[in-house]
């Protein structure tokens, strides 16, 4: 890796080791099968860690690529990366890895039986194309709307990122049909109102119980909802990365995997007892 000064978004050695193995393999396999065929490639010359520290620094800063530091390796080559990994399922594969490691860690099974679905609804930049934004009229917001499925502990397990306008019980048969590929174990889920009949349905027609969880309308203001308050809870972990403040993608699919890498960074700082800096930490100089 090119020495330079760390920034603090950077892996530390503990956390790239539970990504390197991955990334590496990635790497080698391509490598392999250009081999294969008898192409000849260029040598990689941009070190794995440098290119996945610029993704987390893009993430948890929220600038725009234009702007990512000159001591990363150059924008359009990480952005490459970035559709490379997506396209071939990378974050999901890393995600998958760091979440069994989360919970055993915590005594879990590796596989989760429960889960918690919600969606959030964001306002897009003025790059994001129009065709892929929409109008959620409950929340008055044009943009994109996120569905995300987690475990109890609120470890994400699948998103989709669609435009704003798409039904919550669209994009709820789609994050079931998502999640119960990747975690067939999955048995129970716990939605809020906005979920209705047809996504309770379609649960059960892949063996999920899919209840609706609603606040208790004796209680005014703010309450604590049994079982919800722990995916509201993982959209508070994910808002620590600005870049998901608003949608700045020009595909929902990388939009999909900046969430994805944002609990990348979360299961891999649970795993090496490290914690995300916040605004709220002491400034050192």
């Amino acid at each position: 890796m090119t020495e330079r000064r760390a920034y603090p978004s950077d892996l530390s050695d503990a956390r790239w080791a539970l990504i390197a193995p991955r990334l590496t393999a990635w790497r080698q396999a391509r490598t392999d099968a250009r081999t294969a065929l008898g192409i000849k490639g260029r040598t990689p010359i941009h070190d794995l860690r440098e290119i996945f520290n610029a993704i987390l620094y893009v993430n948890r800063t929220g600038i725009a690529w234009r702007y990512l530091p000159h001591d990363f390796p150059p924008r359009a080559t990480v952005y490459g990366y970035i559709a490379l990994w997506n396209k071939e399922g990378i974050f999901t594969e890393l995600n998958y890895h760091l979440t069994g490691l989360v919970r055993d860690h915590h005594g879990r099974t590796i596989e989760p039986t429960a889960s918690i679905m919600d969606t959030q609804s964001v306002k897009t930049s003025t790059n994001v194309p129009t065709g892929t934004q929409g109008i959620d009229a409950g929340k008055k917001i044009v943009g994109r709307k996120r569905g995300i499925i987690t475990d109890t502990l609120g470890l994400l397990l699948a998103v989709i990122v669609t435009a704003a306008s798409v039904s919550d019980n669209a994009i709820g048969n789609d994050l079931l049909n998502q999640a119960t590929t990747i975690h067939p174990a999955l048995t129970k889920t716990w939605v809020d109102a906005g979920f209705k009949v047809k996504t309770v349905e379609h649960g059960a027609t892949l063996g999920i119980d899919v209840e609706i969880v609603t606040k208790d309308p004796q209680v005014k203001g703010f309450s604590v909802v049994k079982r919800r308050w722990v995916i509201e809870r993982t959209i508070g972990w994910l808002m620590q990365h600005r870049r998901l403040v608003r949608d700045y993608e020009t595909l929902p699919g990388n939009s999909a995997s900046m969430i994805t890498m944002a609990m990348i960074d979360n299961l891999a700082r649970r795993l090496t007892d490290e914690t995300t800096p916040t605004w709220r930490d002491a400034q050192t100089t």
